[in-house]
Order: structure tokens, then C-alpha cells, then sequence
């Protein structure tokens, strides 16, 4: 087994205190920090399937996205001197009115997991704050917006309104999801795209940039 693939391991079982230690020992022993990096995600969508499956549930794959961002953290300065591959920034947030941030901050851990830089909007986000962040930030390819409470689905109608209404609307893609949110709130709202749970975002969020 070798040096890569004992971080891959540590990785999927969610072993977060041991991953650091483990990535600078593959470093040290010559590995390439992007394929270190590819290595990670792919333990990641290795998590996502067995989340899907109901093979394990969201505490594990929450540790297991920590445990990656641990070792991602060691990678992050030789990662930019490697010029490894960014898919583009997302922007996430909850609604305003809602205060939930459990499924927001798996799904923003997870879409970083697969290769994107993550903005972080928070809970209770304004809707000119989603409008403006695509401005604000570079290279913004997706705006996730989450609602947890029905009494919150308007504001994320009028979220999405607002977004389409934006001179940028052709350059983004939008994310919606939640307990609440259908498929069909989705489509009525004009939205490009809902998923059900963290893991099937990642894989969508990489589907909507390809």
C-alpha cells in the first residue's frame, strides 16, 4: 500500500488527527501534492456513494470531510505553486429568515471536497448579498442557496428571481436544496439545479461546471 493510498484510507474512515501527519509523510516520501489532492476527492466521492447507499450516515460523512480538509490544509501552499486545477468558486448560503446551517455547511465541506474554493455567506443571507457576492468574488461558477423552514421557501423564490435577474445570470449556475425544496419548487422557480443531499451536490456542482 502505498503512501497515497494510506491517506486515501484515513480519509474515507474519517481519521481527521492522523491525516496531516500522514499527507507530509506521502509529501516527504516524493508524492505529487496534486495527486495527493485527487486522491482525497476520490476518497470523497467513495463517501458519497456510500452515503447514498445508506451505508453510513451524516455524522460519518461529515468526519470524513474534515478529515479531508485537514489534509488539504497541508497541500494548500505547494498546491498553488503546482497550479492545480480549481473548478471555480461557489458561493453557499442559507436564506434570510433562516437560521439552519447543518446541511449548508455539509454541502459547502463537501463541494469543496471536489475541487472547488467555497464563499461561505452564512445564515440569514439578504438577497443583494447572494446578488452581490458573484461580483464580489472571483471566478464564481454556482450560487447554492438553501432554505430549511417552508416559511422560508419564498425567500428563496425571490432569491433565485433575483439572481436570474442579474446581468450575470448566463455565467452561473444555481443550486437550490433543503428539506423543503422539490424538484418541482425548483424548475417553478427557475433554479438550475436541486439535489436531495450533500453528497449528490458535490457530484452535481462538478456536472454543472464540466
Amino acid at each position: 500500500m502505498s503512501k497515497i493510498d494510506d491517506v486515501v484510507s484515513l480519509v474515507e474512515n474519517g481519521k481527521r488527527k492522523l491525516v496531516p501527519a500522514a499527507v507530509q509523510e506521502a509529501l516527504d516520501d516524493g508524492a505529487d501534492p496534486v495527486e495527493l489532492l485527487n486522491g482525497m476527492i476520490g476518497a470523497m466521492d467513495i463517501v458519497g456513494e456510500k452515503f447514498k447507499r445508506n451505508e453510513i450516515f451524516v455524522p460519518e460523512m461529515l468526519i470524513a470531510a474534515k478529515a479531508m480538509k485537514a489534509g488539504v490544509d497541508v497541500l494548500k501552499p505547494l498546491l498553488a505553486d503546482e497550479g492545480a486545477e480549481d473548478l471555480g468558486t461557489v458561493v453557499i448560503g442559507t436564506v434570510y429568515g433562516d437560521l439552519h446551517d447543518i446541511g449548508k455547511n455539509l454541502v459547502a465541506m463537501m463541494i469543496e471536497s471536489a475541487g472547488f474554493t467555497v464563499i461561505d455567506l452564512g445564515v440569514d443571507v439578504p438577497v443583494e448579498n447572494f446578488v452581490n457576492s458573484v461580483t464580489e468574488n472571483e471566478n464564481v461558477k454556482i450560487v447554492a442557496v438553501s432554505a430549511l423552514l417552508t416559511t422560508t421557501m419564498p425567500a428563496m423564490k425571490e432569491t433565485v428571481e433575483a439572481l436570474n435577474a442579474a446581468p450575470y445570470r448566463k455565467d452561473i449556475k444555481v443550486m437550490v436544496g433543503g428539506a423543503p425544496i422539490t424538484q418541482e419548487f425548483a424548475d417553478e422557480i427557475g433554479a438550475d439545479c436541486f439535489t436531495v443531499d450533500a453528497a449528490s451536490a458535490a457530484q452535481a456542482a462538478k456536472a454543472l461546471v464540466a
